[in-house]
């Protein structure tokens, strides 16, 4: 019998990952968030992988109570997600998925594009979600993670913030506000320019988002985080010290 996994956070898109490690034949142990997980790593000190798939806000809560027998085979499951995220805490080398399937209550898992993935146990997830038929590509490179790490934070930030102005979906925000999102892209990718320490190829990034634009037309720009989105962004900004005129302007607007 294969190692179980352990999955910290079992919501939507952590039950996914259950489903598809379950029928590939891995046993799964969830770790819930008024578990024990020291007791936990005790009795389970070497699982195959430890699957991280908290929010957002938890993910540096969670990272500091990793126990250290499982911190050599953490994957990181988040959005908004670069690696001076995971290397504050001492990970060098996680596996790292950038999920592009949505999932909410009561529906199927609907993908817009191929997820890619990278790290030591992107076999692991690739098997996974191919069992589901969730489309999944495994990466060659760190750099070639980072580019996918950046799209993905640059898709969700720029459809968020936009969507504030605009709302409807990123069709029509192409479609009939194309100047905003191209400026709120622009602010966007400074930030992440910013964050990662490297010179982002901006125009490579923004056709890539399109191409997430056109795999799902209809997903709306805007929900509840958007606001807040806003707010973090604006947050990096101060302390960088970068102009992002465009996410000043509408968060005066709102």
């Amino acid at each position: 019998m294969n190692k179980p996994v352990i999955i910290i956070g079992i919501g939507e898109i952590g039950g996914v990952f259950a489903r598809g490690l379950l029928r590939s034949g891995y046993p799964v142990i969830p770790v819930n968030r008024n578990d024990d997980i020291n007791k936990i790593a005790e009795q389970m000190p070497d699982p195959e992988a430890v699957l991280l798939t908290v929010a957002e806000n938890d993910l540096h809560s969670a990272l500091e109570s990793i126990p250290q027998v499982w911190r050599d085979r953490i994957c990181l499951v988040q959005n908004e997600l670069l690696p001076r995220d995971w290397e504050k805490h001492g990970l060098n080398t996680p596996t790292v998925i950038s999920v592009w399937f949505e999932k909410k209550p009561g529906m199927d898992a609907k993908p817009l594009v191929a997820s890619p993935v990278y790290g030591p146990h992107a076999d692991l997830l690739c098997q996974a979600l191919d069992a589901l038929l969730i489309p999944v590509e495994k990466l060659d490179s760190a750099d070639r993670l980072l580019f996918e790490l950046v799209r993905k934070n640059l898709y969700i930030l720029t459809t968020n913030i936009a969507g504030l102005v605009a709302g409807g979906n990123v069709s029509e925000l192409w479609q009939n506000h194309r100047t905003l999102a191209i400026e709120v892209a622009e602010d966007v990718l400074a930030l992440q320019a910013w964050l990662t320490a490297e010179t982002l190829d901006s125009k490579a990034l923004i056709a890539a988002m399109l191409v997430a634009f056109e795999g799902d037309p209809e997903h709306g720009c805007t929900g509840r985080s958007a606001p807040a989105r806003l707010q973090r962004a604006l947050q990096i900004a101060d302390e960088a010290d970068l102009d992002v005129p465009t996410l000043h302007r509408i968060q005066a607007e709102q």
